[in-house]
């Protein structure tokens, strides 16, 4: 088969850092083959030399065989290769139409004018030929995610690439879009297209990948054919060593009540009802997770909990006392740390340095500002530790947070919260767009923590992670708890059921799916149903 990609000794250097050190990937006509490695370990940077985003410290890029030398992602268009990254590039109030041909319209009247029905044929045909299912006509700001996606793949298309590059495409995409979006794979390259795509998740690798090649410290480790490794085997080659993939969870020794959530009722921005009369108590020393499709009123319980929205109803106790209406500072200063589902939007501020984001939330503890003004070295002594601690790469504490990839910020938000020294951890998705040692990092020091006695909320879209790690697990379903079993006593196929609104015990007494009406759960009373 012929070679659609080398990369022949490829170094990149950067200012104190070397991101990647004499790398070869050879890739393969008409296959897809995933590029795997920790975060940090130079994956999109290698991608951003054949994409033409950065010029390679050495090394050559071939494709189809012939040397070329990119001086902008237009060279590398030209080339035949694109490039689709974990954020869109699509211009919203557009329609799909108009970003896909952007920059390359047809014209007509000798060129004065867009033909726009012309591009809206052009579109329609690339996409009946491809088997994506787009509407030419929607505004980009009306469709999902996963519909985003096709269209920055059939915009790449359009340019004419043979070659696609993609940036953790799964990050933002349920699991149905997922898996969507592995069989628009297998049409691409059905039809000859070359795929590569960078992920550092094993089992993405595994299920979508025809060969894998690991990427760690920014050097080639290995590459293998996905049918011939196991996800123990690439685990290893990511990390350097082992790696526990399943959750080791001793028995639980509970104490008191932490927190406590009282019929609980949360509306979103929108003034929609997001939780209908919930309540829950978390208990020192243990995991109580909760389990649910995302956007059913999760974040917005969430929110209410760790002061960031006030509910409509109901109360929120703290260490036996009330605070529902506490601020966020009253709530961190009393022992709550919280790990924020969107890391850039409530965990971070992009633009300051990581040693002031160290102390955020903390900036007004004696700790760091005994005589009332910050102590920046003490706050640099702390970002370093965490730094250290949590593997955050780079390891500088002046850089900036959005300089950091995505994984690297949530290790440093996980880190920062984690040494708060709490009373409670509300953990909000806390491996979400971390690699596989990582979680495996996080998830031992989430239950060092239980065992210091340590109250954990938990909330993940990963069944295998909230199912894991709790003691105790309530399914959030339309607002209300559903349920709340005993993980290790409940199957996935129970969970995924009672995560759709149905009771697997009324199923099997032939009830239909439709016909399936729950009441709502008390979970500080132990989960048992009304």
């Amino acid at each position: 088969m012929a070679t659609a990609v080398h990369l022949d000794g490829i170094t990149k250097r950067f200012p104190g850092v070397v991101a990647n050190d004499d790398v070869d990937l050879a890739v393969e006509r008409g296959t897809v083959h995933a590029l795997l490695g920790e975060n940090g370990a130079g994956k999109t940077t290698l991608m951003n030399v054949l994409y033409g985003l950065y010029e390679p410290t050495a090394g050559r890029v071939l494709v189809d065989g012939q040397e070329r030398s990119f001086d902008s992602p237009r060279d590398a268009i030209d080339a035949g290769v694109g490039m689709i990254h974990q954020h869109f590039m699509l211009v919203d109030p557009m329609t799909v139409t108009e970003n896909i041909t952007l920059g390359n319209e047809p014209r007509k009247w000798g060129g004065l004018a867009v033909d726009r029905a012309a591009a809206r044929e052009a579109v329609v045909e690339l996409s009946d030929r491809y088997g994506f299912d787009v509407d030419p006509d929607a505004r980009v700001e009306d469709i999902s995610v996963g519909e985003q996606q096709r269209v920055e793949i059939l915009k790449a298309l359009y340019r004419g690439a043979d070659v696609l590059i993609l940036d953790e495409p799964t990050a933002v995409l349920t699991p149905q879009e997922v898996e969507e979006l592995f069989d628009v794979l297998e049409e691409l390259t059905a039809q000859g297209k070359t795929i590569i795509f960078i992920t550092h998740k094993l089992g993405e690798a595994m299920r979508a990948a025809d060969d894998i090649t690991v990427l760690r410290d920014g050097r080639n480790v290995g590459s293998v054919q996905a049918a011939e490794t196991t996800r123990e085997d690439l685990a290893e080659l990511m990390v350097g060593r082992e790696v526990l993939l399943d959750v080791d969870r001793p028995p639980a020794e509970t104490g008191d009540v932490v927190a406590a959530v009282s019929n609980a009722v949360v509306d979103d921005d929108r003034g929609v009802r997001a939780v209908d009369d919930v309540s829950f108590e978390v208990r020192a020393g243990e995991v109580f997770g909760i389990a649910g499709v995302d956007g059913n009123g999760q974040s917005e319980l969430v929110e209410a909990l760790t002061g960031l929205r006030r509910p409509e109803g109901g109360a929120v106790e703290f260490l036996g006392e009330d605070v529902t209406s506490a601020s966020r500072r009253d709530r961190i200063e009393a022992g709550m740390a919280y790990i924020p589902e969107d890391r850039q939007e409530r965990g971070l501020v992009m633009d300051f340095d990581l040693t002031e984001n160290a102390i955020l939330g903390s900036q007004h503890s004696r700790e760091f500002g005994p005589n009332g003004r910050i102590d920046w070295g003490a706050t640099r002594d702390h970002a370093e530790g965490i730094i250290e601690e949590y593997d955050v790469r780079p390891p500088d504490a002046t850089a900036t947070s959005e300089s950091l990839s995505g994984g690297n910020q949530q290790k440093f938000i996980v880190g920062r919260e984690f040494e708060r020294d709490p009373e409670l951890v509300v953990a909000s998705h806390p491996t979400r767009g971390v690699d596989v040692g990582s979680i495996e990092f996080i998830h031992e020091r989430l239950l060092e923590l239980r065992q210091q006695g340590v109250a954990i909320l938990l909330v993940s879209s990963k069944l295998e992670e909230v199912q894991g790690l709790s003691d105790r697990l309530g399914v959030i379903y339309e607002g209300e708890f559903i349920d709340v079993v005993d993980p290790d006593e409940t199957t996935e196929e129970e969970l995924g059921l009672l995560m759709a609104g149905e009771h697997p015990d009324e199923n099997d007494a032939g009830q239909s799916s439709n016909e399936t009406e729950s009441e709502p759960v008390d979970a500080a009373a132990g989960g048992d149903s009304a």
